[in-house]
């Protein structure tokens, strides 16, 4: 060691400049700290961050009260005699099962309230750490730019899931707390119990999580291009919207399988016997083209941007 570099008397290496103006700068957030690491440490650090997050708890709030309100409508709008008030069809269904809640729930929230819960999260993956100046301390980790990326996707695709099963088993819950539970008919014409109905729920929900995933990887992409989470956010929602109303409308059937929204619905065919898997790998497919596309646009946005800008 130079005499620049004075051992101090208490035998330890003295600290540089760098480190001590790293470590008392009020930037370097413990939410920053906690992330030091690599692998699967990584992402449980990042799942716990996330989750923890007011936002995320009041998303996932939001989603529960769908099956929630939509039971409480079709029981208090249920007549004396059983049979179903003024609204959809399908919404006399409820009144003869309760579990056919978690079905309608997955329906409504699919449109809408779950991209806009999952572009929230996708959208500000990058831009959310940019926009606390965490991510320049994120980085000068032994991480890597492209660990961080997966790990950020990765919890991004869990919110999806966790999301999806919310849906699914507080419409269950609600389901069963307000109107009879038995056996499930279904759209095939044939009769199943519950616990072959609760397997298939969890396929549904399965479905619906690999429907959002190319979703989240545009998202992600978005929040590579700005430090604005809210922008990023925004631009992912709008997408989804726009990738809606394309598929809706007939003029433009040729796009139709090229949309990743075109396929979001198709989880009906696993309420059939025997179960179509057509759409189930159709769907994944397109997904998993999303992914490559946008992952690599992500990719090499983030490997080339300048975060101390």
């Amino acid at each position: 060691m130079s005499p620049a570099d004075p051992i101090p008397s208490d035998g330890t290496a003295a600290s540089s400049p760098a480190d001590g103006a790293a470590a008392g700068s009020p930037a370097v957030l413990p939410e920053a700290e906690v992330r030091r690491g690599s692998g699967l440490a990584l992402f449980g650090s990042e799942v716990v961050v996330l989750f923890r997050r007011v936002r995320t708890i009041a998303l996932l709030a939001a989603l529960a009260l769908i099956p929630i309100l939509l039971a409480v409508a079709v029981r208090v709008t249920t007549d004396d005699d059983g049979s179903g008030g003024r609204g959809p069809a399908f919404l006399g269904d409820i009144t003869q099962n309760g579990l056919f809640v978690s079905l309608t729930a997955l329906t409504v929230a699919i449109p809408l309230f779950l991209p806009l819960t999952v572009g929230v999260v996708a959208g500000d993956t990058i831009a959310g750490e940019a926009s606390l100046g965490t991510l320049r301390y994120l980085l000068v980790t032994p991480v890597g730019r492209v660990r961080l990326l997966l790990v950020k996707y990765a919890g991004a695709a869990l919110f999806c899931l966790v999301g999806t099963l919310v849906v699914v088993v507080v419409g269950a819950i609600a389901g069963a707390a307000l109107f009879p539970v038995g056996p499930v008919t279904l759209l095939s014409g044939q009769t199943i119990g519950l616990g072959d109905y609760a397997g298939r729920m969890l396929l549904m929900a399965l479905y619906v999580t690999i429907s959002l995933l190319g979703l989240s990887a545009i998202g992600l992409f978005a929040s590579t291009l700005t430090s604005v989470p809210v922008g990023a956010m925004a631009a992912t929602i709008v997408l989804s919207t726009v990738a809606q109303i394309v598929d809706a409308l007939p003029q433009l059937d040729f796009l139709d399988p090229w949309l990743f929204t075109h396929y979001w619905l198709g989880f009906a065919d696993l309420l059939r016997d025997p179960i179509s898997w057509s759409n189930f790998a159709d769907n994944a497919l397109l997904q998993a083209g999303y992914i490559a596309v946008f992952g690599a646009l992500a990719l090499g946005r983030f490997t080339t941007k300048d975060v101390l800008s």
